[in-house]
């Protein structure tokens, strides 16, 4: 017995038609088969239905009063200071700047510590 799909369930499928123009666009042409390309494809499919679920559900709960814009705003603002010292401290020498990355020459022998062995 098939049963109809729900129109949100074929709309978020043709949404996630845009993972292969993504993939191409991160790795190059690659065939359906290639390891990598099928990581990239799914890990963006995995992007694009976080957006949409994250984005659906933040205005439902603006539109039930459950939260203001300004305080949504607050909020993100403090949870990405919150991720940018995270990552300062899983990645020591390294700044987030408004112009990009500022790697410390003065702790180049830390930076080397959790570099080394990626690929050049």
């Amino acid at each position: 017995m098939t049963t109809e799909p729900l129109p949100t369930r074929a709309l978020l499928e043709k949404l996630c038609k845009w993972r292969s123009l993504f993939a191409g666009w991160q790795l190059g042409t690659r065939s359906d088969t290639d390891p990598e390309c099928q990581a990239v494809r799914d890990h963006r499919e995995i992007s694009i239905l976080l957006r949409v679920e994250v984005t659906a559900l933040t205005r439902l709960l603006l539109d039930a009063g459950v939260f203001t814009p300004e305080q949504l705003d607050a909020a993100v603002g403090s949870e990405a200071r919150n991720l940018d010292r995270d990552y300062e401290r899983r990645f020591p020498g390294v700044t987030a700047t408004e112009h990009g990355l500022s790697f410390d020459g003065a702790r180049i022998a830390e930076t080397q510590s959790w570099m080394g062995g990626w690929k050049p």
